[in-house]
């Protein structure tokens, strides 16, 4: 994995923000010295500052001036303020050139380009190429998986630092924006929807006569497993789920319960609810 002597600035330390200093110290992909971080909330940031040895600054624009790679770990309600105190400081923009980088869920690269942009000419917007990003909470224990798209000022090495930051806590795959908000249903919200498989597995299992410590324990392993399968076999989950389900059997008996109540189709039509709600958030 490369190794970034960018200076890294994050507007936010919740924990997204947390999990990517975590990572990029973990994985020696950045040093503490180049790591610093702004937050309304003084005691979450000190509590980062004290974990972590990174410098908190005293305000947004400071993270912003200091840095060379800027992430906005914003949660999208109070995005729009925290982007203003940047862009109306009366130094702003400084002479440099600074990578934005956004986690913030469903804002679009044109509310970014129109709030950083505005009354810059092309040169000062060259220099502030913006790459959206929609991670995932698995991001906290480094095994994440996030969409990034870049606007059109984003060069191959503004891409490529975006990708070395977000892979020391999972995977990354590029996409155009319009696919945002389906990598946003998929997996943005994905971990929910296996959880919810979880809640229904334990749920099943306690009925049928289990301790929920044990039935937990099942259904953890069962899934991790599963996936490992997956991982490793290169077959597909259709041809996977076929090879346990033998004809007459347990398996099959529980399937036919599933294909009964069309619960592949209501899986298919919630995650292209989520995409919708998605591009709603989006739009406003």
């Amino acid at each position: 994995m490369s190794h970034l002597e960018s200076r890294i600035g994050f507007v936010g330390a919740g924990n997204m923000a947390e999990a990517m200093i975590g990572a990029l110290l973990q994985s020696n992909t950045a040093n503490a010295e180049n790591l610093f971080a702004s937050d309304i909330d003084t005691a979450k940031l000190g509590s980062l500052r004290e974990r972590y040895r990174i410098r908190s600054l005293e305000d947004n624009f400071a993270v912003y001036r200091e840095s060379d790679i800027l992430i906005l770990a914003i949660k999208p309600q109070f995005f729009e303020a925290a982007v203003t105190s940047i862009t109306k400081h009366p130094l702003y923009p400084v002479n440099a050139r600074k990578l934005i980088v956004s986690i913030a869920a469903g804002i679009r690269i044109q509310k970014m380009e129109r709030l950083f942009y505005e009354g810059l000419g092309q040169d000062a917007r060259m220099a502030h190429p913006i790459i959206r990003v929609m991670p995932n909470t698995p991001a906290l224990v480094l095994s994440g998986i996030s969409g990034l798209s870049p606007n059109r000022f984003a060069q191959e090495d503004d891409i490529r630092n975006a990708r070395c930051i977000l892979e020391a806590m999972g995977e990354v795959l590029e996409f155009p924006e319009e696919q945002l908000d389906a990598v946003t249903a998929v997996s943005g919200s994905g971990p929910a929807y296996v959880f919810y498989l979880m809640e229904a597995m334990i749920a099943g299992a306690q009925r049928i006569g289990l301790e929920p410590e044990a039935a937990a324990v099942l259904v953890r392993e069962t899934l991790r497993g599963a996936v490992e399968l997956y991982r490793q076999s290169g077959e597909n989950p259709e041809a996977l789920r076929k090879k346990v389900t033998s004809p007459g059997g347990t398996t099959e008996a529980a399937i036919r319960i599933l294909d009964e109540a069309c619960v592949k189709q209501r899986w298919m039509a919630a995650i292209e609810a989520a995409a919708a709600r998605s591009r709603e958030l989006g739009n406003r």
